[in-house]
């Protein structure tokens, strides 16, 4: 018998122990006897999103850390509004809510929150332009067009708000959400909408010309929210799981995976982005394309590495002599059977080719995707200067394996101190890391754009349950 099966040959045998003396099974042990744990989301980029290899986000890689603590697979309910998502929680249709849920008094009568794992603001977003003027307070907003999502935090800071400011005004939409809102103030079609600023930060990517104009409250916290019970069980192996993550950095890596690079294009940067993706990519594409089935890179990032090196201009050549559209120095073009740099065909596949090589050299230990981004430094600095960094945090004791750890080892490479300690010497460190966070910028704009053109923006489904679970 394997330890697995025995583990739930155990757990059942105690559930039905429990249940002949008349006791009930705690939730914990019932949802491990079942193998299942049901997490009510929403569809946001902040939250769970459809990605390139399937359904991806911050919360929902959390819930899935959670539920192999736990041993067992997490089933998403997909809310169709935000306004849902509580009521799934409360009539516990779902064991909890992992959507980006800020926790405020309000919604605290209704659920119960776990601990904060992250800490955002809300912001007041407008549209910049020729005479447009950014409001400053709260006084600015009166006798304008705010719109908000309904049922939503920034609907209650509002209702707040109106106490102290009669004439604030404002509507609330329940079909319309966060991002829906940010199209309309894109269009100029309302004058202000709220959002929060972790969604900012993703969003503003995809609208160069919007900006804050100030934090309408100050911070708060992000919580999961579970139903109020008398049954902690499963409640308190959460408060277990984020200490663990917490203590031993996981939740850090996270948080640096989906917003560690978010805020390095700035608005000049995203305007040039989008015109060259409409004028020089369409060159390329099909080149991209076969690059990616000989080397099974994605295109887009392949593009991304491109577009950072080149700006998608086959004639580049930077003033160390590497030039063309992956930017292939004359050793590594010579090593790659690449004869002419500023062909492009024989740049983006050769380029391709030795992004792979990066990839395959990296230790098996490191996984996707930190194992991309460590490809993708080395493309920049050479993997030997990589390595040194991965040997200076492993001599720190932290993880030489992860990203969000390494990134901040590698500019050390440029002090005296730090680099005599290493093999490969100095390096401008700080260099990579920057080039890492521009990738993968555009690497989600390239995804972002391409989907659009693709199809229409997908909708939110709901999954239908309508037998309450036992909690």
């Amino acid at each position: 018998m394997t330890m697995r099966l025995l583990q739930w040959t155990l757990i059942l045998w105690l559930a039905g122990c429990l249940a002949s003396c008349g006791l009930p099974v705690p939730l914990l042990e019932r949802v491990k006897a079942e193998g299942v744990l049901r997490v009510a989301t929403f569809n946001n980029p902040t939250t769970v999103f459809e990605g390139p290899e399937g359904l991806t986000g911050f919360e929902h890689d959390l819930a899935r850390m959670f539920a192999r603590r736990l041993g067992v697979r997490v089933e998403f309910v997909m809310a169709g509004s935000f306004g849902e998502i509580l009521p799934l929680v409360r009539e516990r249709k779902v064991h909890f809510a992992a959507a980006g849920l800020a926790v405020t008094p309000e919604r605290q009568k209704l659920v119960k929150f776990g601990p904060s794992y992250q800490k955002i603001t809300q912001q007041v977003v407008f549209r910049m332009g020729e005479g447009s003027k950014p409001p400053k307070k709260v006084e600015d907003l009166i006798g304008k067009t705010l719109e908000v999502t309904a049922n939503t935090s920034h609907e209650e800071a509002l209702k707040r708000l109106k106490v102290q400011h009669p004439t604030l005004d404002w509507n609330a939409y329940k079909e319309l959400e966060p991002e829906d809102l940010l199209e309309l103030v894109n269009q100029k079609l309302i004058d202000y909408t709220i959002t929060d600023s972790n969604h900012f930060a993703v969003a503003r990517r995809y609208y160069p010309s919007l900006a804050m104009a100030f934090d309408l409250t100050q911070p708060e916290d992000l919580a999961w929210a579970f139903p109020h019970s008398n049954d902690d069980s499963l409640y308190n192996e959460m408060l277990l799981f984020f200490h663990n993550i917490r203590s031993d950095g996981r939740l850090d890596q996270l948080l640096e995976r989906y917003y560690g690079y978010v805020e390095r294009l700035n608005f000049v940067d995203l305007v040039t982005f989008k015109r060259h993706y409409l004028e020089r990519l369409p060159r390329y594409k099909e080149l991209f394309y076969c690059a990616e089935n000989k080397t099974g890179t994605d295109w887009r990032l392949l593009a991304a590495v491109s577009y950072q090196e080149s700006h998608w201009d086959p004639d580049a050549v930077s003033p160390t002599g590497v030039e063309g559209l992956m930017m292939l120095t004359r050793g590594t073009a010579n090593d790659l059977g690449v004869e002419k740099r500023n062909d492009p065909e024989e740049s983006i596949l050769g380029g391709s080719v030795y992004l792979s090589q990066l990839r395959d050299i990296a230790p098996e230990e490191i996984t996707e995707p930190d194992r991309t981004w460590f490809a993708l430094a080395g493309y920049n600095v050479g993997f030997g200067h990589v390595e040194d960094a991965r040997d200076l945090a492993a001599r720190q004791e932290e993880d030489p394996n992860k990203w969000a750890v390494v990134k901040n080892y590698l500019p050390l490479l440029s002090k005296e101190a730090w680099f005599k300690q290493t093999r490969h010497g100095y390096a401008r460190g700080k260099e990579p890391v920057n080039y890492v966070d521009n990738i993968r910028g555009y690497y989600d704009l390239i995804i972002r754009f391409d989907e659009e053109e693709k199809a229409e923006k997908p909708k939110a489904t709901i999954l239908e349950i309508s037998t309450p679970l036992a909690l």
